[in-house]
C-alpha cells in the first residue's frame, strides 16, 4: 500500500510538472519548507517517546494503559492526550508503538482522540476566537467523545 501511494504521488507530481513547471516547483518548495518547519517538533516528540519507552517496560505500559487497566487506563490516556500536543501523524505512529508495547486498543483510541480533538495547552488561544464558554464546551464534549470512541474501539478489537 505504501509503495502504491508513493508511486501515485510521483506520477501526479510528474503530470503536474508537465502541465505547469513553475507551479509545481513552487509547490515542491513550499512542501519542503513546511517539512523543514515541522521537523524539529517531530524529532523532539520522537526523542521524548523513545526515552519514555526506554524507561517504561512493556509490563508497566500494559499495567497503566493495557487492556486490563479498563476505565482507569482510558481516563489516564484521555488526560495525557488532552494535555499533550503533537501533530496528528505523530499521534498515530505513537499509538502503534504503544500497542506494540502492550497498551490496549481502547486506551490508545482515547489517547489519539484526545490528542487530536482536545487542547488544554491551546485553550486560551481557542477561547480568543470562539469565546471561553464555547471553547470549554467544545473541549469537554471532545473529551467525553474520547470515551465513546475508546469503548467502541475496545469492543471491536478486543
Amino acid at each position: 500500500m505504501t509503495y502504491t501511494l508513493y508511486g501515485l504521488c510521483i506520477v501526479l507530481t510528474l503530470i503536474s510538472f508537465l502541465k505547469d513547471k513553475d507551479k509545481t516547483k513552487k509547490a515542491v518548495i513550499n512542501g519542503l519548507k513546511s517539512l523543514e518547519k515541522i521537523m524539529p517538533q517531530f524529532l523532539a516528540i520522537v526523542i521524548i517517546i523513545a526515552i519514555t519507552l526506554a524507561i517504561l517496560k512493556p509490563e508497566t505500559i500494559s499495567k497503566l494503559i493495557g487492556t486490563d487497566s479498563g476505565l482507569f487506563g482510558i481516563l489516564l490516556s484521555s488526560i495525557i492526550g488532552s494535555i499533550t500536543m503533537m501533530p496528528t501523524f505523530v499521534a498515530f505512529s505513537t499509538g502503534n508503538t504503544l500497542l506494540q508495547s502492550g497498551a490496549g486498543y481502547a486506551q490508545v483510541s482515547a489517547l489519539i482522540t484526545t490528542l487530536t480533538m482536545t487542547g488544554i495547552l491551546t485553550f486560551t488561544l481557542e477561547a480568543e476566537y470562539i469565546g471561553k464558554k464555547a471553547a470549554f464546551y467544545r473541549n469537554f464534549l471532545a473529551f467525553l467523545f474520547s470515551f465513546i470512541v475508546a469503548i467502541f474501539m475496545g469492543g471491536v478489537f478486543n
